[in-house]
């Protein structure tokens, strides 16, 4: 059963988080600031400054359900308290809250889990030789929820940033995807022996195993599939001046499969095909490969190649609604706390039960404290 979480309450989960300040520096409470903190990105914030101004505005109303012993935090304690949490010990309190406040789906469903990476633009400090942060993260794409994120300095490093954030995830039960740049061995072992499944695109940075996927069925569809055993299914969509119609395909593994000593844990091979009629009577077509823990559905495999998308149009709201890549904060861990705050913040919002854009549901908490209240209790749901 969901618990109904209001304002007064969201402190108890920030509760058991470390408080990295010195005892003398501590003028302001750790819970105060992350409530704080949270509450100022949900409203559309970008960074400290903004979180303290908005905070000083709403100082009368933050009262009813904070301490603040000595009124609003200043922007420099803002700043500082958020480059020394750590963040994967403040991405726990907000998967306790997600899970004391949304139920489980009682469908019996694998839970689609995307993983998938993105680079902060703004990020990257010539002065000291940085490239621009990169990060990883998890998103369950069926639910709009956030679930963990780890950083790194350059998109080449997701490899090692992919099993730091699968253990932060409890596997079990779970249908994770991920693009090429997790087609690792060591990823899928860690997923299934994790007690989850996944569903992994394949491309050339595993050249053997794609070119023994893409002969194999290269050589049935010469035949049009007339003797291979396989699940299907077929979607089409109409929308922004074009019509996509795609179509998936997933088989076992088969025997004498060349690459299957070295993938022992590879169940079945499948494609994606989207074809793309556009409004001026053009098409383009796109043809993707696939690997997967488990000989799933038809409808279950496309679900999951489609739920992937999902993470990719969580980043495309980070950038037009939060002006994620525009964001010019260097200092690593503070990047890397704020980004999981606007992450966190699209989970709430995407929740919330109105028929508004994202960004007008952020202009509305910042117009109305009581919407704001909503938001962050998962009201109606």
């Amino acid at each position: 059963m969901p618990k109904l979480v209001d304002v007064g309450s969201i402190g108890s989960y920030f509760e058991s988080l470390p408080d990295p300040r010195h005892a003398r520096n501590r003028k302001h409470l750790l819970v105060d600031i992350a409530v704080i903190a949270v509450c100022g990105i949900v409203c559309g914030c970008d960074g400290p400054t903004a979180i303290h101004r908005w905070a000083k505005h709403r100082e009368s109303w933050l009262a009813q359900y904070l301490a603040l012993p000595n009124g609003i935090p200043s922007r420099d304690c803002i700043r500082r308290t958020l480059i020394m949490l750590e963040p994967e010990a403040f991405q726990r309190c907000f998967r306790a809250w997600i899970s004391d406040t949304i139920a489980a789906d009682a469908s019996g469903a694998d839970r689609l889990i995307a993983i998938d990476g993105k680079t902060c633009r703004g990020s990257r400090d010539r002065a000291k030789d940085l490239g621009a942060l990169h990060i990883v993260s998890a998103w369950a794409s069926e639910e709009g929820i956030a679930l963990g994120q780890v950083a790194t300095d350059a998109k080449s490093n997701e490899i090692t940033a992919i099993p730091q954030l699968l253990e932060q995830i409890d596997l079990a039960g779970t249908l994770i995807t991920i693009d090429a740049m997790g087609c690792q061995k060591e990823v899928v072992e860690r997923i299934v022996t994790g007690g989850g499944d996944c569903v992994i695109a394949v491309k050339d940075n595993q050249p053997k195993l794609m070119a023994a996927i893409r002969a194999y069925f290269l050589d049935h569809l010469e035949r049009d599939l007339e003797d291979l055993r396989y699940r299907c299914d077929e979607t089409r969509d109409e929308g922004h001046g074009r019509i996509d119609e795609r179509s998936y395909c997933l088989t076992r593994v088969p025997r004498g499969f060349a690459p299957r000593g070295d993938w022992p844990w590879i169940k079945a091979i499948g494609y994606a095909v989207r074809i793309t009629r556009h409004a001026d009577g053009t098409e383009s077509d796109d043809v993707r490969y696939y690997l997967s823990s488990r000989y799933l559905s038809g409808k279950r495999f496309g679900e999951a190649v489609r739920g992937h998308w999902g993470i990719e149009s969580m980043h495309w709201v980070l950038d037009v609604n939060f002006r994620e890549d525009d964001s010019r904060t260097r200092e690593r861990a503070l990047g890397n706390n704020l980004s999981w705050l606007r992450r966190f913040a699209v989970t709430l919002l995407r929740r919330h039960p109105d028929k508004d854009s994202l960004r007008g549901k952020m202009m509305s908490c910042m117009l109305s404290t009581d919407y704001l209240a909503q938001v962050l209790s998962l009201q109606h749901l």
